[in-house]
């Protein structure tokens, strides 16, 4: 293996804020916020920033947005921290071109998300990611959420595509601490394994887990960062006692889909607009004495 796929595996731990794409109420992208956002996540001591994921709306963005976003984003960033771009799709010639769009933009590894909708088979899912793989040389990270996709990437598949250079890293949003913990077992050095569900995260990286892409990160980042710095040093106990009293907000986020509990809550925090795209819509009334009483327990909104 490349030095440079060796040097991104060990990068590619801690905390790992999976941003929100902000949005003014008309719909358009603010890159504004997004600027302050990435400073204020940087300043923090997040220790990777994942653009254009699931949280980022990667499904209500064009394609050219797609690719703008993750452009500004790495410019903005200018190699303070690392870079994850959500470059995944359900057709393979797309996915191909996010990702080299992606590349040539200066991402540092590609995130690429399980076909959705299409519900590929084993087999399919394997030679979506292969050529992804021979078509761009970059870091690239394999993306299972099942809840999200209705497809799950099995064991004996990951096992395969961490076989391909490119492929090293998988995120791990199944939310089951026994599957990454399996996958842990058989990877090895192989693949980098991550967490991709809060409320769980903590628990991975007490069996080998290197760490966490959050949608809670987004609004309280210094703890985030806190708690896996410590849990990546070994001291779980410390890490414990930071963790619990905001495990509440990860509920919180999910009270509705992700990422329009985020989006809420960061707007309530002052950190951006009121906006979000159709299919989304804003939170609902009935969650808001709820999200509201979550964010004055840890302390973020008066």
């Amino acid at each position: 293996m490349s030095s440079a796929y060796n040097d991104i595996k060990t990068r590619l731990q801690g905390s790992m804020v999976a941003l929100v794409t902000p949005m003014l109420t008309s719909g358009d992208v603010d890159y504004k916020r997004l600027a302050e956002l990435i400073d204020w996540q940087i300043e923090q001591g997040t220790h990777c920033l994942v653009a254009v994921g699931t949280t980022g709306e990667s499904a209500t963005l064009s394609m050219q947005e797609h690719s703008d976003v993750i452009r500004y984003f790495i410019q903005h960033v200018n190699g303070r921290v690392p870079v994850i771009a959500g470059t995944g799709a359900n057709n393979t010639k797309e996915a191909i071109k996010l990702t080299q769009d992606a590349k040539e933009a200066g991402a540092d590894c590609a995130l690429l998300v399980a076909p959705y909708y299409n519900k590929p088979t084993q087999e399919g899912l394997y030679q979506h990611y292969k050529a992804i793989a021979e078509a761009v040389d970059i870091p690239q990270m394999l993306y299972n959420v099942p809840g999200r996709t209705v497809v799950d990437i099995a064991q004996e598949t990951v096992e395969r595509l961490a076989d391909i250079e490119q492929i090293v890293a998988i995120k791990d949003a199944t939310g089951s601490v026994e599957r990454g913990k399996a996958l842990i077992e058989a990877m090895g050095e192989r693949l980098v394994v991550l967490s991709g569900d809060d409320g769980t995260a903590l628990e991975l990286t007490k069996v080998g887990g290197k760490g966490n892409i959050s949608v809670t990160a987004n609004i309280i980042p210094n703890v985030m960062s806190d708690v896996f710095s410590l849990a990546l040093q070994g001291d779980f106990e410390q890490a414990q006692k930071l963790h619990d009293p905001i495990k509440h907000l990860h509920q919180a986020m999910f009270v509705e889909s992700s990422p329009i509990p985020v989006k809420y809550a960061l707007h309530k925090m002052g950190k951006i607009e009121q906006g979000i795209r159709l299919p989304l819509v804003w939170l609902a009334e009935k969650y808001h004495t709820q999200t509201d009483n979550a964010l004055r327990q840890a302390h973020l909104i008066d």
